[in-house]
C-alpha cells in the first residue's frame, strides 16, 4: 500500500509546473490538505489522558472530503441517517449518465452543469412518477453525484435511489407499486427515461447559452434496476461520498516516476491494473474534486429532511409502525465518534490544544527526536 500523501509529496511540484495554469482553487486546496493529513509536517493537537495525565501530540486529520483517510465517521453517519428515512417497499437505483461528447463541456462549467445534471435527473423522475397510471404523485429520492469511473477517468453521472412509491399531496394519498413474484419488479422504461432526460439537459444548455456538440449521440444511457429495500444501495452510495475516488490499498506501486493502481472492470468483473506517470495520477485524482461548497448528495421529494414530520405521519397511519421524533431517531442508532485512548493506561484522552505548529511544542514525555508522536 502506497500512501497518497507520499505520492503528492513526490509529484506535486511537477504536477503544478505542468498544470499550474489550469489548477482550480478547490483542487489546490485538496492537494495541500491531503499532503499534510496526519503528517508530522502538519499541525498537531495536544492530548492529555483523563486518568494518568500522560500527554502526547497527535497530528491533525485534514478532514477533506476527497482524502482517503478522513470522513469515515461522517460517511457512516450519512448512511445511518438515510437508512432511518427508508420507507417500506421496493427501491430502484436509477443512474443518469452524461455522454462522452458532452464531458469536456461539463468539465469547463462544473458548478453549473453538475447542478443541471442532478436537477434534470430529478425532474425526469418527477415527470414519470406523476404520469404513471398507478403512482400519480410526487416521488422521493436520494441522489449522489459521481464524476469518476472505476478507472478514474472523468465520467459524470448521478445515482438516484428511489422507492417505488409516490405521494399525492392534493388527495393526501400514498401509492406504491406491488413487488412482483419475479423479483423487485419494474419501475420505468430506461429508454424512455433517457429520452426525457436528454431533452431536459439539452434545454438547460440552451437556457445557459452553452454550445451543443454537433456529434451528440441520439441515444443516451439511463440505467434502472431494482435494489431490494434500498439499504445496500445507500451503503454503495455512501462508500465514495466522503472518502475520495481511490483507496490507498488499491495503489500498488510507485517506482521510476510511475504509479500503478488496480481497478475492477465492470464489464468483465475482473481486477485490472493501470500504470500512469505520477503527474498523470495526480491529475486523475484531482479532476474529481468538486467545486467548493457543492453538495454531492441531495435528498428530494418526501425524502427531503424538511419532510421528516410527513414520514413520521406515514409511519403511523400507513406503515403501521411507531413513529420517532426527528431528534430521537437521529440519535437512537448513530454510533459515537471514536475516542482517542491513552497508550499507557487505556484511558480516554482529552484534547487540550489544537492547531499546534510543527516542532513548536514539546509536551512532557515526548522526546526531541519525535518519538511518541503519532504519524511518524
Amino acid at each position: 500500500m502506497i500512501p497518497l500523501a507520499a505520492i503528492i509529496e513526490q509529484f506535486a511540484p511537477a504536477y503544478l509546473t505542468q498544470y499550474g495554469a489550469s489548477v482550480l482553487p478547490s483542487q489546490l486546496q485538496a492537494l495541500n490538505a491531503m499532503k499534510l493529513c496526519r503528517s508530522s509536517q502538519g499541525p498537531g493537537m495536544l492530548a492529555q489522558c483523563h486518568d494518568c495525565g500522560q500527554q502526547r501530540v497527535v497530528p491533525h486529520s485534514c478532514g477533506h472530503r476527497n482524502c482517503p483517510h478522513c470522513q469515515h465517521f461522517e460517511s457512516q453517519r450519512w448512511i445511518e441517517r438515510q437508512t432511518q428515512a427508508l420507507v417500506p417497499g421496493s427501491y430502484f437505483l436509477i443512474t443518469f449518465t452524461v455522454p462522452a461528447e458532452l464531458r469536456p463541456l461539463v468539465w469547463q462549467h462544473q458548478r453549473l452543469l453538475y447542478k443541471a445534471l442532478m436537477d434534470c435527473a430529478w425532474g425526469t423522475l418527477c415527470t414519470f412518477s406523476q404520469n404513471h397510471r398507478k403512482l400519480q404523485g410526487s416521488p422521493g429520492a436520494v441522489a449522489v453525484l459521481h464524476t469518476h469511473s472505476r478507472k478514474l477517468d472523468f465520467h459524470p453521472h448521478v445515482h438516484m435511489a428511489m422507492p417505488a412509491a409516490a405521494l399525492d399531496a392534493d388527495k393526501k394519498i400514498w401509492r406504491t407499486l406491488r413487488k412482483s413474484a419475479k423479483g423487485d419488479g419494474y419501475l420505468f422504461n430506461h429508454e424512455a427515461l433517457a429520452k426525457v432526460f436528454k431533452a431536459k439537459f439539452l434545454a438547460v444548455l440552451g437556457e445557459l447559452g452553452l454550445p451543443q456538440p454537433c456529434d451528440l449521440p441520439k441515444k443516451w444511457v439511463v440505467d434502472c434496476k431494482g435494489v431490494g429495500n434500498g439499504g445496500p444501495a445507500l451503503v454503495y452510495l455512501g462508500r465514495y461520498l466522503y472518502r475520495g475516488v481511490i483507496q490507498e490499498k488499491d495503489i500498488l506501486r510507485c517506482e521510476n516516476g510511475h504509479v500503478t493502481y488496480r481497478w475492477k472492470n465492470s464489464k468483465t468483473n475482473k481486477i485490472e491494473q493501470r500504470t500512469v506517470s505520477g503527474v498523470e495520477f495526480l491529475r486523475l485524482v484531482l479532476q474529481h474534486v468538486l467545486p467548493k461548497g457543492f453538495r454531492r448528495a441531495r435528498n428530494y421529494g418526501f425524502l427531503h429532511p424538511n419532510s421528516r414530520r410527513l414520514i413520521a405521519l406515514l409511519r403511523l397511519l400507513v406503515f403501521k409502525t411507531c413513529p420517532k421524533a426527528p431528534s430521537e431517531s437521529a440519535t437512537a442508532t448513530q454510533a459515537e465518534r471514536p475516542q482517542l485512548l491513552c497508550r499507557c493506561c487505556g484511558g480516554v484522552m482529552v484534547i487540550m490544544q489544537r492547531r499546534i505548529l510543527p516542532f513548536t511544542f514539546e509536551p512532557p514525555g515526548v522526546k526531541a527526536n519525535g518519538e511518541g508522536i503519532a504519524g511518524r
